[in-house]
């Protein structure tokens, strides 16, 4: 998720600044005991190794059938880490029945901050997306394989002439009803710092006709936004992952906000207006006008 020194190649690769200093230091928030970690830890290597199964049972399922499986999935992958979903949507109350929902036959372009590999988990957990991943993702063990059977769109950034091959295998997933989740940042941020968005998906939203979805992604501790769910600079996915599983109450607030068209808008118009909503949201303190919507995993 992060871009290393090997493939700064070209100014068009995504970089942030942020590092282990953006994290909590010491004991500066709520810890579970060791015993405590290890049963979480233990957990979690049972429901991954579930994967493999859940994933064969997609190709016998239906579209509802696929989607609870995959929701389900995720949303254990959470409460394995004591990691509890809030969910928002922000003056929800106001939006037009169209808005409210998409129809189940249109794609969408699911977009938002990223800070945290929980980013993707939280997302799936809402509603299943086909993610757009950098091509290395794809040699993970494992979830490199659980990922391409998922349907991950992967991008290999060092070469920007795969690009426009890349955006038009969105723009045909998007014409055919799919969900797609990016983040358009192409790297991850601490949270309390953001980076602009790219732009390269968005036309591939264009393309097919399709919306993009926003949604602000947010961590909390103790009613208290933390970058301690970072995966940040070049620390490992493992050193983020036992930092998380040591937390206790960590709360993920995903607040979904209104539809961004493509109509009257280039790439450029669309990304912004997207980003400048989750700017927004992320922007409040407390979300005072959301709606709560979903409590999972507890």
């Amino acid at each position: 998720m992060t871009a290393g020194p090997a493939e700064a190649l070209h100014s068009w690769m995504p970089h942030s600044p942020c590092g282990a200093w953006c994290l909590p230091t010491g004991d500066a928030l709520p810890k579970v005991s060791p015993a405590r970690r290890a049963l979480r830890l233990a957990t979690l290597v049972a429901v991954v190794l579930t994967g493999p199964l859940c994933a064969l049972t997609l190709s016998v399922l239906g579209p509802r059938g696929r989607a609870a499986v995959i929701r389900g999935w995720f949303r254990m992958v959470l409460g394995a880490l004591g990691v509890r979903l809030r969910v928002y949507r922000p003056g929800a109350l106001s939006l037009a029945p169209e808005e409210r929902e998409r129809p189940r036959d249109r794609g969408v372009l699911v977009v938002g901050n990223h800070s945290s590999w929980l980013d993707i988990v939280a997302l799936n957990a809402l509603q299943p997306v086909r993610m757009l991943a950098k091509a290395q993702v794809r040699h993970w063990p494992l979830i490199g394989a659980l990922a391409a059977r998922a349907g991950t769109f992967f991008v290999d950034r060092p070469r920007l002439s795969t690009l426009p091959a890349t955006v038009a295998e969105v723009a045909g997933a998007l014409r055919g009803g799919a969900a797609v989740g990016v983040f358009p940042e192409g790297t991850t941020w601490c949270g309390q710092a953001t980076g602009r968005w790219k732009r390269a998906a968005f036309q591939a939203a264009i393309d097919a006709g399709v919306p993009a979805r926003p949604v602000a992604l947010r961590f909390v501790v103790d009613e208290q936004c933390t970058t301690a769910a970072g995966f940040l600079g070049e620390e490992t996915l493992l050193t983020a992952l036992l930092r998380t599983a040591a937390l206790r109450g960590l709360v993920i607030e995903a607040s979904v906000l209104p539809l961004v068209s493509p109509e009257g808008h280039d790439r450029r118009s669309m990304a912004a207006a997207a980003e400048a909503a989750v700017t927004e949201a992320l922007g409040q303190p407390e979300a005072e006008h959301a709606v709560p919507e979903v409590a999972a995993a507890a």
